[in-house]
């Protein structure tokens, strides 16, 4: 008798909730929140939009719609509740209490879906240091066992000390473990790129949305096999490649980096400084958007609000529209390259697919006057390929 073939394990089913405070980048449908939730592992139940003027203090919400959150909740089996926004410690803790189900937010969700993705030793560093520092703020929320007291004679903490400050100092101290590590890493980042500056290298970072086709387009690039896929934060770490630009007549450094996204956790980009810093120290943006996304005109503003918190803002930038293939024929460019307004200031825009290899010539031609105008009367020159994905530091 042949033995039955085990069942996958089905993934747990949530609801997705949203808020209208009037700001315009609202997302009614719920479709980032949705991607960002498939990517974590869970399968949607039901979505939940409403309008208010202002967050409930207790419950976000407010209480009428809380209630009708936890009926649907019972009639589709959702496990759990996950907002669009951030909720507060209070607020999260009052929303499980009423609904009777875990409550967390899209800052947790961001968080537990880079712990996923995370691949170098920095990448682990980095999450688990957003994670416990996130964590820190959130310490009064579900463990029952934190109310107790747990000093005394022969136990750890101290007379008095309740389990709460032992949680809170443990974490405390991981934190700062955390930062050591980091720190060594960080050191090891700038030997690096001191290496790079000796030889007088060019120095591009790929930025742009999260899914805008980044690692696609670095790959067609410099015909590496970096991880690309259709999904939210596919690669989380930065490779740096020798591209040659025969126009030119010489070699650059091309970095992908991490994809931002909409109310990026301000904790992630304090943790992922280092790896941000390829960007604010690059002589070149190549900004890439998706350009057959309905709503890249947002998606690029939100970039460049992170560009801004990392000291990036002044880089050159070259708006690179991806995903020709995908656009809407309707939307199609009258020519490849022209110029488009941004912060201002006119800048150098191309649109090319990754895909199909559409306008990548002309990508190349662009990046060759770049560098010419930068280091007009320099040679050919070998860099040598640079890895920074992998990284030794223990």
């Amino acid at each position: 008798m042949n033995a039955p073939i085990p069942s996958q394990a089905k993934a747990p089913s949530v609801i997705l909730v949203g808020v209208d405070f009037g700001h315009a980048h609202f997302d009614g449908d719920l479709l980032e929140l949705g991607l960002l939730a498939q990517t974590a592992g869970f399968a949607i139940a039901d979505r939940v939009s409403c309008k208010r003027r202002a967050p409930d203090p207790a419950l976000f919400v407010g209480s009428g719609k809380a209630e009708e959150i936890k009926m649907l909740a019972q009639s589709t089996g959702a496990t759990e509740v996950l907002f669009d926004q951030s909720l507060s410690p209070a607020q999260q803790r009052n929303l499980e209490r009423t609904l009777e189900l875990p409550v967390n937010d899209r800052t947790l969700l961001i968080l537990q879906i880079f712990a996923q993705r995370a691949r170098s030793h920095e990448g682990k560093l980095q999450v688990e240091l957003a994670r416990l520092q996130y964590l820190q703020t959130r310490l009064v929320r579900r463990w029952s066992h934190l109310e107790r007291q747990s000093g005394g004679i022969g136990m750890r903490g101290g007379p008095g000390e309740t389990q709460i400050e032992l949680d809170r100092r443990m974490i405390g101290e991981s934190i700062k473990r955390t930062k050591e590590r980091l720190e060594k890493v960080k050191k090891q980042r700038a030997t690096q790129r001191r290496q790079r500056e000796r030889r007088d290298a060019y120095m591009i970072s790929l930025v742009g949305y999260t899914n805008a086709g980044k690692s696609s387009l670095f790959n067609s690039l410099v015909k590496a096999r970096a991880y690309a896929a259709d999904q939210l934060f596919a690669t989380l770490d930065t490779t740096t490649r020798q591209l040659y630009l025969g126009e030119a007549g010489r070699s650059v450094s091309l970095s992908d980096t991490v994809g931002f996204i909409r109310d990026l956790p301000h904790g992630l980009v304090d943790a992922f400084a280092a790896t941000l810093q390829e960007a604010a120290e690059a002589d070149l943006l190549l900004h890439v958007v998706d350009a057959s996304n309905p709503a890249h005109l947002e998606q690029i503003q939100s970039v460049q609000g992170v560009l801004r918190d990392i000291g990036a803002a002044d880089v050159p930038q070259v708006l690179v529209f991806n995903k020709l293939d995908a656009m809407d024929p309707a939307s199609l460019p009258r020519e490849l390259s022209d110029v488009m307004e941004l912060d201002g200031e006119s800048v150098s825009r191309t649109f090319v697919s990754a895909h199909t290899g559409q306008g990548m010539s002309e990508l190349r031609a662009l990046l060759s006057q770049r560098v010419m105008a930068t280091h007009p009367n320099q040679g050919p020159e070998e860099l040598g390929d640079l890895d920074e994905s992998e990284n030794p530091v223990s």
